[in-house]
C-alpha cells in the first residue's frame, strides 16, 4: 500500500495585499488553538480592532520580504510557502530513489492548499494511508495540536476513514540537531563565531505553559542539544523568545529585550538563529534580520548576523526523510 506523506506549516497571505493579509488573519486567529482568550472578548477584539487596523500595518511587512530569502536568492511569492513547497518536492526525490511506495505533497494549516482538500485529492487517486508531518520541531498546542484538531475533523466527516499518523515533534531528533550546528558551524567558517549566539524560538503566552503545554521544555531542550553539538559553553549562548502579541506575558526572555541589554552592556557581536521555524518567514526575514538587527545596532552593539532556517539544506531533507522513516509502515518483501 502507497503512503502519502504530507508536510504542513502555518500557512500565509495569497499576496502582500492588506485585504489578503486580512483574510489570513482571520482565518488564523479565529482558531480557539491560536488565541485562547474566552470567544465573546476575543471576537469582539479581533473583529473590532485587530482586523480593521493589523493588516494595513502589516502587509507592507509581506510586501518587504515576498520573493525574497534569507540570503537574497529570488523565491516565488511567499517565503513560507515556497520552502515548503520545494521542500516537498525535495523530500519526493530523495525518498523516492528508496521507497517507490511513498509520495510527499503539502498543505497549510491557514489558507491554500489545506489539509483537507490535499487529503481528499489523494484519495480520489486510490491513496489510503497518509503521514502529516507538521514542521513545527517543538509541539505546542498552538501550532501541532491545530494540524490534530483539523485530522479529528477530517475523521468526523468521513464515513470511510482513512489511516493517518500525525509526526508529534521531533526537537530533539539527531538528525535535526545536527543540520542546525551544521548551518551554525557553516556559518562561522565563512564568518568567524560572533560573541554570543541568540537562539531565538517563536514565543507563546506564559499561561499555556502553566496550563500545560509542552512547548517551553521542549525549546529549552533544543537550545541545549544544540549549544552541547557546538560544544559551546554557558556564558556563549543563550535561548529566548520572540513575536509576541497582546499586552499577555509570554515566555521569557523576550528577544528583542535580550538584544537591547547585550548592545547596552558592550555585546559587539552576535549571531542569531531560529531553531522553531524550519521555513524562513515574516518572524525570520522582517522581524529578526531587520527589526531585531536594527534594535541591536542601536542598543551599541556592532556586528548582528542572522543564521537562515533550515529551508532547502540538503541534511534538513535527510532529517526530514530519516524523521518519517521511522513513521512508514515495513515494506513486504516477497
Amino acid at each position: 500500500m502507497s503512503t502519502a506523506v504530507i508536510l504542513m506549516n502555518l500557512g500565509t497571505p495569497a499576496e502582500p495585499t492588506a485585504s489578503a493579509v486580512r483574510s489570513f488573519l482571520r482565518d488564523f486567529l479565529s482558531d480557539p488553538r491560536v488565541v485562547e482568550i474566552p470567544r465573546p472578548l476575543w471576537l469582539a477584539i479581533l473583529h473590532g480592532l485587530v482586523l480593521p487596523l493589523r493588516p494595513r500595518r502589516i502587509a507592507p511587512d509581506y510586501a518587504a520580504i515576498w520573493n525574497r530569502s534569507a540570503d537574497g536568492a529570488p523565491v516565488e511569492g511567499s517565503p513560507l510557502l515556497y520552502y515548503t513547497r520545494r521542500q516537498a518536492e525535495l523530500l519526493q526525490e530523495y525518498l523516492g530513489e528508496r521507497r517507490a511506495d511513498v509520495t510527499v505533497t503539502y498543505a497549510v494549516t491557514y489558507g491554500r492548499p489545506n489539509l483537507e482538500t490535499v487529503i481528499d485529492g489523494l484519495r480520489r487517486q486510490g491513496f489510503e494511508s497518509f503521514i502529516v508531518f507538521p514542521l513545527y520541531p517543538q509541539y505546542s498546542a498552538t501550532t501541532s495540536a491545530a494540524i490534530y484538531d483539523q485530522v479529528a475533523q477530517i475523521y468526523r466527516r468521513s464515513r470511510d476513514i482513512p489511516d493517518i499518523s500525525v509526526i508529534r515533534d521531533y526537537y530533539r531528533h539527531p538528525a535535526y540537531i545536527r543540520a542546525l550546528a551544521n548551518s551554525v558551524r557553516e556559518h562561522w567558517q565563512k564568518r568567524g563565531a560572533a560573541e554570543k549566539l541568540l537562539m531565538s524560538f517563536h514565543g507563546i503566552p506564559k499561561a499555556n505553559v502553566t496550563k500545560g503545554d509542552p512547548y517551553y521544555r521542549q525549546c529549552c531542550e533544543t537550545a541545549e542539544c544544540l549549544a552541547a553539538e557546538l560544544g559551546l559553553g554557558g556564558d556563549s549562548w543563550q535561548a529566548s523568545f520572540q513575536s509576541r502579541f497582546g499586552k499577555a506575558e509570554w515566555l521569557q526572555p523576550y528577544t528583542d529585550k535580550t538584544l537591547v541589554e547585550w548592545g547596552e552592556s558592550g555585546v559587539a557581536s552576535v549571531d542569531v538563529i531560529c531553531p522553531a521555524f524550519s521555513a524562513d518567514c515574516l518572524e525570520t526575514l522582517e522581524e529578526i534580520s531587520v527589526e531585531n538587527r536594527a534594535n541591536f545596532l542601536q542598543a551599541g552593539g556592532k556586528e548582528y548576523r542572522y543564521i537562515p532556517a533550515l529551508n532547502l539544506r540538503r541534511d534538513h531533507i535527510e532529517a526530514l526523510a530519516s524523521i518519517v522513516a521511522e513513521k512508514l509502515p515495513a515494506r513486504c518483501h516477497h
